[in-house]
C-alpha cells in the first residue's frame, strides 16, 4: 500500500473510532431496525440487494462512476463498516476496504471470493511486479474479478443467503429463497453466454485490463490484457508490443476499452493492429441504465459482434 493511502486510512480509522465511541459501538442495524449491509462496490451491492430484499438496508461504499480499485474510505464509512451487520467485499479489489475489514469487521465480513474456486492472477500482473511496478494488489495471488462469471456469481448468491440467514435468523427463509431466485437468474444468464459464444470465428479478446479472466475461462475464450488486475497500472512499451503482435497473429478485429478507464492506450493499440475499438464493461460500477444482468447481456452482444459469432 502506498504511504499516502496508508496515512489517509490511518487518519480515517482514528476519526472513526472517536465517532463510534461517541455514538455507541455495535449498532448493527439501521434506524428502522433492518440489518445494515455494507457492499464494497456495485456487483456486490446488486447481489446484496437481490438476496437481502426488503429485509436489509444495503449501502454501497463506492459511488457510481468511480473506479473501485482507487477507493479511499471516509471516516464515516469506516465507522459504518465497524457497525454493520455484514460487510460484503472481495479481498484484493480495494485495499482500503481490506484494511478496514481486517481492523474492524473481521467477524462480520463475507469475502465473496471464498465462496468459489478462484483463478490465479494473470501473467501480465506478474510481469509488472518483476519489473518493480508493484501495486496495492501484489499480496493477492488470485484474480478477484469473480462476478464476471455468472456461474460463480450464482454460487456467491447462495452463500450470501446463508450468511444473511445466520446474521438475521428471523428472516432466514426469505434470504434463502431470494438467494435461490438470484442464483437461478444468474444460471440463466450463464446459459445465454454458453449458447451465444459457442460458435464464434474468433476466441481471443484484447482488453484494457485483466478483468475478464473468469469470463474467458468459463466460455473458452482467451484474454489478452494490456494491463494487469489494476487498471491504473501503466503498461510498458514491451507489453504493448507483445499484445500488438499477438493480436495480429490471432486476427483480432476489436480492441476492448472500458468506461472508467482512459481509452487512449487501447486506441493506439487498435491503430497499430488495424482493429476497431468497442466498450466491454467490467461491471465494476452501476451501468447508466439497467442493472448487472442487463449490462452482462450487453457485453454478450458486444462479444458476439467482435468475435464473429453466428
Amino acid at each position: 500500500m502506498s504511504r499516502t493511502r496508508s496515512l489517509i486510512l490511518t487518519g480515517a480509522l482514528l476519526t472513526a473510532t472517536t465517532a463510534v465511541t461517541a455514538c455507541g459501538a455495535g449498532n448493527a442495524a439501521t434506524g428502522d431496525g433492518k440489518p445494515a449491509v455494507m457492499a464494497a462496490f456495485y456487483p456486490l451491492q446488486w447481489i446484496s440487494q437481490q438476496v437481502g430484499g426488503a429485509d436489509v438496508s444495503v449501502t454501497g461504499l463506492t459511488k457510481p462512476g468511480t473506479e473501485p480499485h482507487d477507493l479511499e474510505l471516509t471516516a464515516r464509512q469506516v465507522a459504518d463498516i465497524q457497525d454493520s451487520t455484514l460487510v460484503v467485499y472481495i479481498k484484493g479489489v480495494q485495499p482500503a476496504v481490506d484494511e478496514a475489514v481486517d481492523g474492524h469487521a473481521s467477524d462480520s465480513a463475507f469475502d465473496a471470493a471464498t465462496a468459489i474456486s478462484t483463478l490465479p492472477a494473470t501473467g501480465a500482473d506478474e510481469g509488472h511486479r518483476e519489473q518493480g511496478h508493484g501495486d496495492d494488489h501484489a499480496d493477492v495471488s488470485y484474480d478477484p474479478h469473480i462476478w464476471l462469471d455468472p456461474s460463480r456469481f450464482a454460487t456467491v448468491a447462495t452463500r450470501l443467503g446463508d450468511q444473511l440467514a445466520k446474521a438475521d435468523p428471523a428472516h432466514a427463509a426469505a434470504y434463502k429463497q431470494r438467494a435461490a431466485t438470484t442464483a437461478a437468474a444468474l444460471t440463466t444468464l450463464d446459459g445465454e453466454y454458453r449458447k451465444g459464444l459457442a460458435t464464434c470465428t474468433g476466441r481471443a479478446i484484447v482488453t484494457s485490463h485483466a478483468a475478464f479472466g473468469y469470463l474467458a475461462n468459463r466460455y473458452g475464450l482467451e484474454q489478452i490484457s494490456v494491463s494487469g488486475i489494476d487498471p491504473e497500472t501503466e503498461p510498458s512499451p514491451t507489453r504493448l508490443a507483445e499484445v500488438a503482435n499477438v493480436a495480429k497473429q490471432k486476427n483480432v478485429t476489436t480492441i476492448f476499452t472500458e468506461e472508467l478507464v482512459s481509452p487512449k492506450v487501447a486506441e493506439i493499440l487498435a491503430k497499430e493492429v488495424g482493429a476497431k475499438t468497442a466498450v466491454l464493461n467490467p461491471i465494476e460500477s452501476a451501468p447508466g441504465d439497467g442493472d448487472y444482468l442487463s449490462a452482462a447481456r450487453r457485453n454478450l452482444e458486444t462479444l458476439r459482434t467482435a468475435l464473429g459469432c453466428s
